[in-house]
């Protein structure tokens, strides 16, 4: 079987007018099923980046995106788009929810984009959002729920269409402490009941410890 995710000598520089600036500069990492893994740096060292990159949101400049065996690299941006819907759920540090619909529809959303039957689609998001403590908000509006409750919601339209690899940039960064230490809970909580693979970016040194390994950023590389 092979593992979740794979990055093999992952390149990344972006050019602009005031020359090149290279992010990422030979970045290794074996993401494996059932494995949460804190990634630390410091802020403008790349962290986004290698998220983006990892989850085919941006092309490397050199190296290799392996995804559930497959070389990402290699394949058509309308592959890379249906294994980014089925394989990674993205959660970010801001909800980005779409404000007209309730928190069930935001949830709702992705799977019936993917091709589920609305109510198929329904229940599953309904028992995804209990398991976050909001049952009984499942018809609000993102602008009626507090920030720890939307962030609640982000993370269970990433859980949605039920992805082998999470990927979360500062999940809870936009969180006073209590309310991020009750999110980060119910997110390890959910991300070990389903056996994902997730990478986890954070600044916290506490929440770091509490995932299974730690890898660090540094000058463009993984360590």
């Amino acid at each position: 079987m092979s593992d979740p995710l794979l990055l093999r000598n992952v390149r990344r520089t972006y050019r602009g007018d005031a020359g090149e600036l290279p992010v990422l500069r030979g970045a290794d990492l074996t993401l494996r099923a059932g494995e949460i893994v804190a990634l630390v740096a410091p802020s403008g060292a790349g962290k986004s980046t290698l998220l983006h990159v990892a989850g085919l949101l941006d092309r490397p400049d050199g190296g290799s995106v392996i995804v559930e065996g497959n070389e990402a690299g290699a394949l058509s941006d309308k592959a890379r788009t249906a294994i980014r819907r089925d394989t990674i759920g993205f959660v970010y540090q801001f909800h980005h929810l779409l404000p007209e619909f309730s928190a069930l529809e935001n949830v709702v959303l992705p799977q019936m984009i993917a091709g589920k039957p609305r109510r198929t689609a329904e229940q599953r998001g309904t028992a995804l959002l209990e398991s976050f403590g909001l049952a009984a908000r499942l018809g609000h509006l993102p602008g009626k729920l507090s920030g720890g409750e939307q962030q609640r919601v982000a993370i269970a339209r990433a859980l949605a269409n039920a992805p082998k690899v999470l990927l979360a940039d500062e999940p809870t960064g936009n969180l006073d402490v209590g309310t991020a230490e009750r999110v980060f809970s119910e997110l390890l909580a959910v991300v070990r009941a389903h056996g994902l693979a997730a990478l986890i970016a954070t600044h916290n040194p506490d929440l770091a410890a509490r995932m299974d390994r730690v890898v660090t950023l540094r000058d463009g590389r993984l360590g």
